[in-house]
């Protein structure tokens, strides 16, 4: 008879079913989190220890290959939030793991490096040289660095380490981070701050689980208010770790400024745009408590916090924190669920809170903290619509009689301009005026978007990219191909000619491609050494200009658009953003809306300036439907390379959806980009009650479908995009 042996359950960051079980050799000591090698497929992989048990095994089983001593243990807390997070958004634990093992390089063994510190001995011969190397070496040093900062060559240094009186230290090349100090000055705040910010202060200190919305106007101060919350939790618990998410790598530029003014330390950040040993630093700091304030993008969410005590969500609202590819989730609301599984304060901010988060915050399932008025001298901007019916651009230009008025107000004034357009490159769609054909991304329904200053065409979808051909492709053509509406370049083009003096720059991701380049551009549109910025979204959030007094949106309609569910939501928000920009400081801002559509709910209460009126709206219209806040809505998304057996997978999986009260299936039907890199695309919508355990049904709807390895099955709980 078989006796009971050591078996450990070990995860791996891969979309597999679950953990797989492996035999503890005599001698091995091991715990949950604790990360090893083992037998996977013909190779090794590392993975995760997830659980350690005695039982008596039903098979045969390989024990583990060894285990990464150096490595930290993954935290309990962590682990929990993983098979959590799981469950909800229906994907492998693994493939969540994967996500908290984005730094593969931190586990293994910390890096060291070799320097020298003068060791107190003198050496017989002390010449002005050697003096000045002395002096630096007072700290550790790498020998090349020493000689540089001692403005001498290596030889003396090297000739001060064989006398012995330098000495060689081992030391890492990951430091630490510095600790925050939490009772470092900050800003004088207002009454109406102060009150939030104690509001939140209490949330944090006591230490269990709260959600609440920090509900302000733009320019109202918001980070002040929850910088005092981090502040509390660090005098609170020294050894508190605080996360703030925001949704664009650009904002971390200036976030990381403030926070180093604030608490005289440098966050640590993490985001895809991050070196491979920043990530590792980060990783490893985390793990070990020593990094107690991280400001980065979504995928934070999953760093080894031990004793995370605060995460705060930065414009919430925003629709960066949705990721729609592999494992699809909302940041915002695994946010909500990490502070659940840890116990610890999530605080969502926002001046045009989600519907989702409003709704929770009046249903008193949140604390709903309000800042309604900008401090001290500033005010919130005038809104003006330019109805594009009544005063159309001349010909082929864009902006409209109202706002070249306004610009060369602003302009003769000293003052600044920011015109909005959120399209990136010269042209969206190229087509041919021959033939009529749309240049789109091979083996895609996306269109090509042309750049003129690089003379690419771009699919800003799949990232595919080409010369703009002299021909058309398609009916061979010479020089038939034109690009039609506009995007920054073109805009820049007309506004360049348009106010030929002005100092325009172009403000977007392809002209910000690294942080240097991202600070330099901020630094001068502070220090007024540029009058017209022209951006795309990336310009519209999170920036304080304080010379800048005009807003212009160049197309507030296009947002409104197709059969998104939010896409009146988004408009407003987006429009409430960018227009918030303008007169942050003392003198008085002004947004100008080109629409054609002054009507639309939107964008007429955003001209009133009635922001509840818009959301009792839209809260009226989504409850009617059973839409979220509502309801809740999931997506399944049935792809192949072959069109007509995509379309059949598609309807086998419609006949496989299981029976239920209060969930309706609506499809299938071709995805709105039905061909994505040589996939054909069909979509299902399912709505359901908001009772409903919506991440269980889409589960068991896939359980119950055999689909051939061909065909990808893929489902999204509370997707935003309809793509």
């Amino acid at each position: 008879m078989e006796r009971p042996v050591r078996i450990v359950s070990v995860l791996f960051p891969k979309p597999l079913a679950g953990a797989f079980d492996y035999l503890l050799p005599e001698g091995v000591e091991t715990f949950p989190g604790a990360f090893v090698r083992a037998p996977l497929g013909g190779g090794e992989s590392i993975g995760v220890v997830w659980e350690v048990s005695v039982a008596t095994p039903q098979r045969k089983l390989k024990p583990i290959a060894s285990l990464l001593e150096t490595a930290p243990l993954l935290p309990e807390v962590t682990r929990r939030f993983i098979d959590r997070a799981s469950r909800y958004v229906c994907a492998p634990s693994g493939a969540l793991l994967a996500m908290a093992m984005r730094s593969p390089e931190a586990l293994d063994p910390p890096l060291l490096s070799r320097r020298l510190l003068a060791s107190g001995q003198l050496p017989q011969r002390l010449t002005p040289e050697r003096e000045r190397v002395l002096a630096c070496a007072q700290h550790p040093l790498e020998a090349a660095d020493l000689a540089r900062r001692a403005g001498v060559s290596s030889g003396v240094v090297k000739s001060l380490l064989d006398a012995g009186a330098l000495s060689v230290v081992q030391q890492a090349i990951d430091s630490p981070f510095e600790r925050p100090d939490p009772d470092r000055a900050g800003q004088v705040l207002t009454q109406d701050q102060h009150a939030a910010a104690a509001h939140l202060s209490d949330l944090v200190r006591a230490r269990r689980f709260a959600t609440a919305l920090l509900d302000g106007v733009t320019g109202s101060g918001k980070t002040e208010v929850y910088f005092e919350a981090i502040a509390a939790a660090l005098r609170n618990d020294p050894t508190a770790q605080i996360l703030v998410l925001l949704p664009e790598i650009a904002l971390t530029q200036a976030v990381t400024t403030r926070f180093e003014t604030r608490f005289g330390a440098r966050p640590a950040e993490w985001h895809s745009a991050a070196t491979a040993s920043a990530r590792r630093r980060a990783w490893r700091e985390v793990a070990s408590g020593r990094a107690q304030i991280v400001i980065g993008a979504r995928s934070s969410l999953f760093l080894p916090f031990s004793n995370l005590r605060l995460i705060v969500v930065d414009e919430e609202h925003d629709p960066s924190y949705k990721q729609d590819e592999g494992v699809c989730y909302h940041a915002r609301d695994l946010a909500v669920m990490r502070g659940h599984v840890g116990g610890c304060a999530v605080v969502l901010a926002s001046a045009t809170p989600s519907l989702e988060s409003l709704a929770n915050a009046r249903q008193g399932r949140y604390a709903h903290v309000r800042l309604t008025a900008r401090p001290g001298s500033a005010r919130l901007p005038e809104i003006r619509l330019a109805d594009m019916r009544a005063r159309p651009p001349e010909r082929d230009k864009w902006l409209s009689p109202p706002l070249v008025d306004a610009i060369e107000e602003k302009l003769r004034a000293g003052e600044q301009t920011l015109l909005y357009l959120n399209r990136r490159g010269y042209a969206p769609l190229v087509i041919c005026k021959a033939c009529g054909e749309r240049l789109k991304a091979p083996n895609s329904d996306s269109w090509l978007t042309e750049h003129r200053h690089s003379g690419a065409l771009i699919c800003h979808l799949t990232g595919f990219t080409m010369r703009k051909p002299s021909r058309c492709p398609s009916c061979q053509a010479p020089g038939a191909l034109v690009g039609v509406g506009p995007g920054v370049e073109r805009l820049s083009e007309e506004t360049r000619l348009r106010f030929p003096d002005a100092r325009v720059e172009i403000f977007s991701s392809d002209t910000v491609g690294t942080p240097e380049v991202l600070r330099d551009l901020v630094r001068r549109m502070e220090d007024h050494e540029i009058d017209i910025l022209i951006g795309t979204q990336i310009a519209a959030k999170g920036h304080n200009f304080p010379h800048l007094t005009l807003v212009g949106v160049i197309d507030a309609d296009s947002g409104l658009k197709g059969g998104d569910l939010r896409a009146g939501e988004r408009t407003f928000q987006l429009l409430s953003q960018v227009s918030g920009r303008a007169g942050r400081a003392t003198k008085p801002g002004r947004a100008i809306i080109q629409t054609y559509a002054p009507d639309s709910p939107a964008i007429a209460l955003l001209a009133a300036g009635d922001r509840e009126g818009f959301m009792d709206l839209e809260m009226e219209t989504r409850e009617s439907m059973g839409f979220p806040p509502f309801g809740r809505l999931g997506a399944v998304i049935v792809a192949g390379s072959d069109a007509d057996a995509a379309r059949q997978a598609a309807l086998l999986v419609g006949s496989k959806a299981p029976e239920a009260d209060g969930v309706e299936v609506w499809g299938p039907a071709p995805a709105p980009i039905a061909v994505l890199r040589g996939r054909h695309r069909w979509r299902f919508l399912v709505r359901s009650d908001r009772h409903i355990d919506l991440s269980a049904y889409l589960s068991s709807w896939r359980a119950r479908t055999r689909l051939p390895s061909s065909i990808r099955m893929s489902l999204d709980v509370e997707p935003y995009s309809f793509m």
